[in-house]
């Protein structure tokens, strides 16, 4: 067996999560491969509405192994807060496992996020300010806190380090901010994320393959926001084609198979940047309110 894919076509918003539920009942495992609580994945039980923004959308499928993988950047806090959602719905979910890998976003990254984008002035990017940014320049800068980090003895004092760190940055911006309400909610969520199983995703995703199992690569975001080949700078800061999924959970490209492309009828975008087809009007309206 090989790894299929699914991606948005578009800049997102093309109706992912809809085509995931769709599809899950063929798969054993739904495995996200990049992005972060930026995505929402939407999806309607009985005339109730509910987003993903972190948790795989195979989740309200029983017997499915769901996979947060290494690509992805997870906030605790709203992880927390999908876990109380779900819960709510009073529904019987599947198995969801957390990679090790998987990087922590931190209350400090959210602020530097809105640092950020506020010195932007007219030319912010449209940042959801969730701190997604942050979090993936502290991966690639080797600064970063992984899942599997949480269960260190020292732990607690590399969190300090590397919020320290975003202290001294946050000075060169005029920018107020209150971190203690932030900081004492973000670790009481560490007790939810850490009920669930860490994983070295890799592995587990190679051993299912060679069981025969089948995979689904659920992507976040769309094509046209890949942070090399999407309308750079109004991109998002994963790579969310294809190649996203295999170095977002280990996969060689030759275990590649299908791959699923979404997109809609019309083009809608988050954030700012060149969007030449935007209908500033009635019509625009119309076709946002028909399309829901």
């Amino acid at each position: 067996m090989k790894v299929d894919v699914l991606l948005g076509l578009q800049w997102g918003d093309e109706g992912k999560g809809k085509i995931v539920d769709v599809l899950t009942n063929n798969y054993d495992i739904i495995a996200r491969f990049q992005g972060g609580p930026n995505a929402g994945h939407t999806l309607e039980f009985d005339g109730i509405k509910h987003v993903l923004h972190t948790i795989p959308s195979g989740i309200f499928h029983k017997r499915i192994i769901n996979l947060i993988g290494n690509g992805v950047v997870i906030d605790p806090v709203i992880f927390e807060k999908e876990i109380i959602s779900i819960k709510k719905l009073n529904l019987e979910i599947s198995e969801l496992y957390i990679s090790k890998k998987a990087h922590l976003i931190l209350p400090t990254h959210k602020l530097l996020d809105a640092a950020s984008e506020h010195a932007k002035g007219k030319h912010k990017i449209g940042s959801t300010l969730k701190g997604i940014g942050p979090t993936y320049m502290d991966k690639t800068g080797r600064n970063g806190l992984r899942v599997g980090d949480l269960n260190s003895i020292n732990f607690k004092d590399k969190y300090n380090k590397l919020k320290n760190k975003h202290i001294e940055l946050l000075k060169f911006y005029d920018f107020d901010y209150k971190l203690e309400k932030l900081e004492q909610d973000w670790f009481n969520s560490l007790k939810t994320i850490k009920k669930f199983k860490h994983i070295d995703s890799e592995h587990f995703i190679h051993r299912s393959i060679k069981e025969g199992k089948k995979i689904l690569a659920e992507g976040a975001q769309g094509t046209l926001l890949d942070i090399d080949f999407g309308s750079y700078p109004f991109v998002t800061s994963s790579n969310t084609i294809t190649a996203g999924a295999c170095t977002g959970l280990g996969v060689a490209p030759n275990q590649i198979s299908d791959v699923f492309g979404i997109f809609k009828a019309y083009c809608t975008r988050v954030g700012s940047g060149p969007f030449p087809t935007e209908l500033d009007n009635e019509i625009g309206k119309h076709l946002g309110k028909v399309g829901n």
